[in-house]
């Protein structure tokens, strides 16, 4: 049924009522573009909170007091109890984006979301078996690797969508800015929103496995010797010697002189987020281990993925307990 409103803009009443027509300043909303649309609704929205100054005043003092108070709270959480803050952030990361999703019937990020949980679930449950698998620690810094890097380029050609569409260069392949935008945008959440995913997860691995092998413990003393010839991630040995180049991987020593497999201490210091020797913790040379300039980019983005978990699992709830407070008080 077509309807038709009663707005006012810029002081001016207009009237578009259901009672009044008989005045010639009617209009049928449903013959009005989408643009057009909006800017009566949003007209509307401007009449409706005309002279309610102080109550938006109010609301924004709530918001910045609970923003806050809030930051504060996580950052005292964090300092005197890690693990479960870890793990309560990481339930928030896996969920929160579900409840929003489904609640808008955005299926493609149900179906990527369902693969990934999958997946990972399965190799969640080999990183926490005792006795650990000789297989596993390599199957799941792997597969996380593989993530973190399939995140990373996600997330830039996102960015670069959003880049290419502020220029104006999408206006040569005749696509739309809004539909370029949302191509954008979309791959952006994407790559941000499983790199920290990830890089939670494969972190939550890498203690368990570690432990499990014995040559790394959280009281710092190993419960084994640490060989020459063996990687103390995953327990293995060392089938490549440092100075020679391998056919699937290489062997990396660090600053005090332990090796590794390529890609086990690849897993550990930048997916697991653990910047130290797995053995004798002392801190790693990340750029003594990166002498390829074009891989560096890896371990800043690795930073830029920890400061925005706070805004994907944090912020919703935050945002969500100021509107609780605003409806006890009765503002609107």
């Amino acid at each position: 049924m077509a309807g038709v409103f009663e707005v006012e803009v810029d002081g001016v009443e207009h009237d578009h009522g259901l009672e009044h027509h008989d005045q010639p300043n009617q209009f049928d909303v449903s013959k009005l573009s989408p643009e057009e649309k909006w800017r009566v609704e949003h007209a509307r929205m401007h009449a409706k909170h005309k002279g309610h100054e102080a109550m938006h005043a109010e609301m924004v003092l709530i918001l910045i007091v609970t923003l806050v108070v809030a930051q504060l709270i996580l950052v005292q959480w964090k300092q005197r109890h890690p693990k479960s803050y870890n793990l309560v952030t990481l339930f928030q990361m896996w969920v929160v984006p579900l409840y929003f999703t489904t609640k808008l019937h955005w299926w493609r990020f149900l179906t990527t979301w369902f693969i990934f949980s999958v997946i990972t679930a399965y190799i969640s449950f080999r990183a926490t078996r005792k006795p650990l698998a000789c297989t596993t620690p390599r199957l799941v810094y792997k597969w996380f690797l593989l993530l973190y890097k399939i995140s990373y380029a996600t997330g830039i050609v996102g960015y670069s969508v959003v880049m290419f569409t502020l220029f104006g260069i999408n206006l040569i392949f005749r696509i739309k800015p809004e539909d370029a935008m949302d191509f954008g945008v979309s791959l952006l959440f994407y790559g941000l929103y499983y790199g920290v995913l990830g890089r939670d997860f494969a972190e939550m691995c890498a203690d368990f496995m570690a432990s499990t092998v014995g040559y790394y413990s959280a009281s710092g003393m190993p419960t084994k010797h640490l060989s020459d010839n063996i990687c103390a991630v995953c327990g293995q040995p060392i089938l490549v010697d440092v100075s020679e180049e391998g056919i699937i991987e290489n062997t990396y020593r660090l600053s005090c002189n332990h090796v590794f497999h390529e890609f086990c201490i690849r897993g550990w210091c930048i997916v697991g987020k653990k910047q130290m020797c797995p053995y004798c913790k002392e801190k790693v040379d990340l750029k003594r281990m990166f002498s390829n300039p074009w891989e560096r980019p890896h371990v800043m983005y690795g930073q830029l993925l920890d400061w925005l978990r706070y805004l994907v699992a944090w912020q919703p709830v935050i945002i969500g307990f100021v509107q609780g407070i605003n409806y006890a008080l009765g503002l609107e």
